[in-house]
């Protein structure tokens, strides 16, 4: 809220970490002369099928306060926020949030009396979307390699990784019907030789690794470069 972080504990008491490098760093780049903190996240998750902001207005629990805010940085750019009014920290928070939830946020801190009730959100910022990233890594390839800091992965476990995220992200209500059209649609086995070879489905045994080969093929197909 307002420039707070959370991170070590759900708003229901539950622990997930030790609180000690995630606040101390905060507190170092406060504390150093010239010194700065950078909090790096995604704007946005999914869990359960369900879409939520990882930026929300407020949260039952707090690991960074809001005294020590000062870098964010989401999928769409950058929020510095050290020594900012709170309108402007949530202006600068608002820029950086997906825009599905940037209305929702704005109404919230209108509400509060934080925003004026005239405030519009900068043009630049109301076309924060996936789509809209995508698009742009398209045009420019070269600058936004699959693994900037190289990995071990060969050119055929890269295209099983891409496959397998993508049917991870059809395995909900609303997408069941695309999934099942890809697999409908599945190109040849001879295809993807090697990638079903690597995976042990290019001979399926029954209905279970048939239906596992289709739908590994239509995810293939779906994210082939």
């Amino acid at each position: 809220r307002m420039g707070a972080g959370v991170a070590d504990q759900l708003a229901d008491g539950r622990v997930l970490s030790g609180v000690g490098g995630q606040y101390n760093f905060v507190a170092q780049g406060h504390a150093l002369e010239g010194g700065r903190s950078i909090l790096l996240l995604r704007s946005w998750r999914e869990a359960g099928g369900e879409i939520s902001s990882n930026i929300v207005w407020e949260y039952g629990h707090c690991t960074i306060p809001r005294h020590l805010r000062d870098i964010v940085v989401t999928e769409y750019g950058i929020a510095d926020l050290r020594g900012k009014t709170d309108a402007a920290v949530i202006e600068a928070l608002l820029n950086i949030s997906d825009s599905r939830f940037q209305p929702g946020l704005i109404e919230q801190a209108q509400s509060a009396g934080k925003l004026p009730k005239d405030f519009r959100l900068d043009p630049r910022f109301a076309d924060n979307t996936s789509e809209r990233l995508q698009a742009i890594q398209a045009r420019h390839p070269n600058l936004f390699p699959e693994y900037p800091l190289g990995c071990d992965f060969d050119e055929v476990e890269r295209d099983l990784l891409r496959a397998l995220n993508w049917l991870k992200s059809k395995f909900k209500l609303t997408e069941i019907l695309e999934l099942g059209k890809a697999a409908l649609d599945a190109p040849q086995p001879w295809e993807f030789a090697g990638h079903l070879e690597r995976m042990q489905l290019a001979s399926p045994e029954g209905l279970k690794e048939e239906l596992f080969q289709r739908l590994l093929l239509a995810g293939l197909k779906a994210t082939a470069p």
